[in-house]
C-alpha cells in the first residue's frame, strides 16, 4: 500500500508511530497508540473527571517523595509504537522526562467510560501486564467499583479484589492509601 497524506497531514498507508500523534488535531479527543493502532476517545464526562480528580488528590496526598502522581494526558511511551495516557499514573521520579514516561509506571489507573471500557479492560490491561506495570486499577464510576490487579511472580495480573460502594481498599502498593469507591464520586449538585 502506498503512503499518502490524509486529513491533518497524517501519513496513511503505513502503521502509526508516536510521531503521528503530534499531528493529531486539538479536537477534544484523546489520541493514544497501542502497538501501532490508533485509539481515539471523546472527552470524558462528569463522573469520570470527578473520580480522576478525587483519586488523584488522594494518591498525591499519600505519595512518598520518590514517586509522582500524574493525570492524563501525561503519556507512557515505552517505544515509538506505543503511547498510552492512563487517567492517572504513579511513577518513580527518576524515570520521568519532561514530556513522557519512557518505562513502566508503578501504577496505572483507568476510569471506565462507555467509549473506553473495552480497551481499558482488555487491550490496555494486557499491554500494561506485558510492560510489567506492578499495579493496574480500573474504576467504574457508575457502580462505583474499584477492581485491583497486581502483577504476580509469573508476570500475569491477578485480581487482588473488587471493592464496591462503601467497601474500603487498603492499598499497600505502590504505597499505603485507603480508597473508598463511593467517596470518589461525591455528590452531584442538581442543575
Amino acid at each position: 500500500m502506498a503512503e499518502t497524506t490524509g486529513p491533518h497531514g497524517i501519513v496513511q498507508g503505513r502503521p502509526f508511530t508516536v510521531y503521528d500523534l503530534e499531528t493529531m488535531p486539538d479536537d477534544g479527543h484523546r489520541y493514544e497508540l497501542l502497538e501501532r493502532a490508533l485509539l481515539a476517545t471523546p472527552a470524558p464526562g462528569y463522573k469520570h473527571q470527578k473520580v480522576v480528580l478525587r483519586l488523584g488528590a488522594l494518591l498525591d496526598a499519600a505519595c512518598p517523595d520518590e514517586l509522582d502522581v500524574l493525570p492524563a494526558p501525561f503519556a507512557v511511551r515505552p517505544s515509538v509504537t506505543v503511547e498510552l495516557q492512563p487517567d492517572l499514573l504513579v511513577a518513580r521520579d527518576e524515570d520521568l522526562t519532561e514530556a513522557y514516561l519512557p518505562t513502566a509506571p508503578v501504577l496505572a489507573v483507568e476510569v471506565l467510560s462507555p467509549s473506553t471500557k473495552l480497551h481499558d479492560l482488555n487491550s490496555k490491561k494486557a499491554f500494561y501486564e506485558r510492560l510489567g506495570v506492578p499495579g493496574y486499577w480500573v474504576i467504574d464510576p457508575l457502580e462505583p467499583r474499584l477492581t485491583v490487579f497486581e502483577l504476580g511472580d509469573d508476570g500475569d495480573y491477578r485480581t487482588l479484589g473488587k471493592f464496591t460502594g462503601p467497601e474500603a481498599f487498603d492499598a499497600a502498593n505502590p504505597f499505603p492509601v485507603r480508597v473508598v469507591p463511593s467517596e470518589l464520586i461525591g455528590r452531584r449538585r442538581e442543575p
